[in-house]
């Protein structure tokens, strides 16, 4: 098969990643790695090396780590209960289809109802969900950053060879 078809395939990949970052249930940097290092082995890794792909694939791993670290330290800095950090993560899923406005409410819908079903006070739940949804927002742009970073690497990398 002709190199580009993989790079249109690496490519499409990398966009998908992107729209995974946001959108909770697609492994987002998973699969911007995956389309790099598919782009890379399209042409036997003659523009992007193992180093490079060492570098993407740490990066990657560190957007994976932000993602958990920085929503859960939202959730616990505020006090969050188990059942509002269940909760949280259940109002991501559900998010997802009401869009972009779901994804930010679903989320702090789902810790305010954990943390109210946990100890029945509002003010205290409305803290619970205002800071998991700190967290998520925060872990978002902290997994955008490092992306752009893996795909900049990566584009730099291949323009220099």
């Amino acid at each position: 098969m002709d190199p580009i078809v993989y790079q249109v395939i690496g490519a499409l990949l990398v966009i998908a990643g992107f729209v995974g970052l946001v959108i909770p249930v697609i492994p987002g940097a998973l699969f911007i790695f995956g389309g790099l290092l598919l782009a890379a082995w399209s042409d036997g890794f003659a523009h992007v090396g193992a180093i490079t792909l060492a570098i993407i694939g740490a990066l990657g791993l560190l957007a994976f780590v932000a993602d958990l670290v920085g929503s859960h330290f939202g959730a616990k800095r505020v006090g969050a209960s188990t059942l509002a950090l269940v909760g949280a993560a259940i109002g991501g899923v559900v998010g997802i289809f009401f869009g972009i406005p779901g994804i930010i409410a679903g989320p702090f819908a789902g810790a305010v109802l954990g943390e109210i079903l946990t100890h029945g006070k509002l003010l205290r739940a409305g803290k619970v969900g205002l800071g998991t949804t700190l967290g998520l927002l925060a872990a978002t742009a902290a997994k955008m950053c490092l992306a752009v970073v893996m795909v900049a690497l990566f584009v730099f990398v291949w323009l220099l060879h």
